[in-house]
């Protein structure tokens, strides 16, 4: 069912328990480019599910470091969704799920937080283990400890999810009386599987510029996500 911002603001304050699904339309007002934009963008020589790869980092890992430093926004900051988000743990059971690597939601405060893909944020290098500070990976992809390669700690596409990971984002979903999807076309699997976890009696609210496919009923107000947190 569409409803109007108002009822969705209404919503989020009345519930005491709440989960959010944070997808990149949650960090473009910050400045962040969505996933489409990477489409070509790379001297439209291969798509980005590639130079995310495994397979790019294994064979061919210049490749991959040199495609993956333009995914950094230093100047980046959280907007009003990530502030009101963090500010919403202060007084009710809040939790965040993101899609997200650009450490925004830290940034802004959240305790609560689930990163499902990882953070670009959180580097390491691949011989030694050894934890590396995010600055120095975009100096230089080897480790000067052991001449490793370091990487971001995100997940790649040929790779799997730690159980850890996903166990705590089905903990998150399973806690809401209010599960709010925001900023995502809810596609990409398993995140967008999350909502089969959530309690039988529990709210579902989506905060999209596009409709989404969604098993179930759901309400669904049609607007960026400014225009929403920024009257919580």
């Amino acid at each position: 069912m569409e409803i109007t911002i108002d009822q969705a603001v209404e919503m989020i304050q009345q519930s005491n328990a709440i989960t959010f699904l944070t997808g990149a339309g949650v960090s473009t007002p910050s400045g962040v480019p969505d996933y489409r934009s990477l489409q070509g963008v790379y001297h439209g020589l291969e798509a980005p599910e590639y130079l995310l790869s495994s397979e790019c980092l294994l064979r061919e890992p210049e490749k991959f470091y040199q495609f993956v430093k333009h995914l950094y926004h230093e100047e980046a900051r959280p907007n009003i969704i990530h502030q009101k988000m963090a500010q919403l743990e202060k007084s009710k059971k809040t939790w965040i799920v993101s899609q997200n690597i650009d450490g925004l939601h830290e940034t802004a405060g959240s305790q609560q937080l689930v990163n499902f893909h990882g953070s670009l944020y959180d580097c390491y290098c691949q011989k030694c283990q050894q934890a590396v500070d995010w600055h120095d990976y975009l100096m230089n992809d080897r480790h000067k400890n052991c001449g490793g390669q370091i990487r971001p700690n995100i997940v790649l596409y040929g790779e799997g999810f730690e159980e850890g990971v996903i166990q705590q984002a089905i903990a998150a979903v399973k806690a809401a009386e209010l599960i709010v999807i925001v900023g995502t076309s809810f596609q990409v699997h398993p995140f967008c599987d999350l909502i089969y976890e959530k309690r039988s009696d529990a709210k579902v609210l989506v905060i999209n510029q596009t409709p989404i496919q969604l098993a179930g009923t759901y309400n669904f107000v049609q607007a960026n996500g400014v225009a929403v947190f920024e009257q919580i």
